[in-house]
């Protein structure tokens, strides 16, 4: 870093920031870098197979697996953004990241988590008019409105990240370079701002809310229909096997948004560093990795074109 006098005060271009990370030594480092490491090689590795299995399987060119196949491949890169430097640090005394490198992942992670909400709540349109209103399903069939679907929840999470970092670009940062994370994130990046970052805080809160609030509110209203229209279906059978098309995604979504709603939906002096890091970890780590797991073991038609997939190569 470089100092100039600004204003009575010392202000900075800063070079690089520091992630503090998680303090380990001895062999907690270790078990800590293999955990990480196997956890990310296994998350690449079946959202991979995932989209192998869609695209080989004729009985799966369906919007619902469609919509999965695409959120397989985000959460590739996703978690790619952040678990290798994530790793590398746990080992390695020098934990820095250039400004430019420092952006560029708090950029890549917000258009992702952004897409990802937007995501879960089209697939949870999809199953809702699937099975409230299945005379009406073969319209959202069509390749090309999927496709607009998916190209829409892209542009949702590149233009709020755009936004975002349009207001955190502005800031200045003074003599401390320490982020309390292990990644770039957006507030424990205002908190090592020496301007007033206020209006950049409202529109990161407003942002955050809408973002995970409009899909959320979509995602209850789609299940509150569904479970009405299940609940209608005369034979238990009939409603199980009803159920079952959307209770692997249910689960995701509950996974994904209580984690990231616990950390992103409140204002910055709310924050507390120890625990938002240690729910960060559930939803840059431990989710994306039983997310695949989620849609095998409780969707039948994923497991037994996984089985015929695997017969067909051996």
């Amino acid at each position: 870093s470089f100092f100039c006098r600004m204003g009575g005060r010392n202000e900075t271009k800063v070079m690089y920031f520091i992630l503090l990370g998680f303090p380990t030594t001895g062999e907690l480092q270790v078990l800590l870098f293999s955990a990480l490491l196997l956890a990310y090689l296994l998350t690449v590795l079946e959202n991979f197979l995932i989209i192998l299995i869609i695209r080989n399987n004729h009985s799966l060119q369906k919007p619902m697996y469609f919509f999965l196949g695409n959120l397989s491949f985000l959460e590739i890169w996703y978690v790619s953004v952040i678990e290798p430097k994530m790793i590398r640090d746990v080992l390695s005394p020098d934990k820095r990241i250039s400004f430019q490198g420092c952006m560029a992942q708090l950029h890549f992670f917000v258009t992702f988590v952004c897409t990802e909400y937007v995501l879960l709540a089209v697939m949870a349109y999809d199953r809702f008019v699937a099975i409230c209103k299945p005379l009406r399903y073969p319209l959202i069939r069509s390749h090309k409105l999927c496709a607009q679907l998916v190209a829409a929840c892209w542009m949702c999470g590149l233009t709020t990240s755009s936004i975002k970092l349009g207001f955190i670009a502005r800031l200045s940062f003074c003599d401390v370079d320490r982020i309390n994370h292990y990644f770039c994130d957006i507030s424990p990046f205002l908190n090592i701002s020496c301007s007033d970052s206020s209006l950049a805080e409202l529109v990161d809160f407003t942002l955050a809310l809408l973002v995970i609030m409009l899909p959320l509110c979509t995602v209850v209203a789609s299940y509150i229909c569904i479970l009405f229209t299940v609940l209608k279906i005369p034979s238990s059978q009939g409603r199980q096997k009803a159920f079952s098309t959307c209770s692997s995604h249910l689960t995701v979504v509950i996974l994904f948004y209580s984690t990231t709603l616990f950390t992103y939906a409140h204002p910055k002096l709310m924050y507390t560093y120890r625990a938002n890091k240690l729910v960060s970890v559930l939803y840059t780590v431990v989710v994306p990795l039983l997310n695949p797991l989620i849609y095998c073991l409780r969707n039948k038609e994923v497991r037994l074109a996984m089985r015929k997939t695997f017969t067909c190569t051996r």
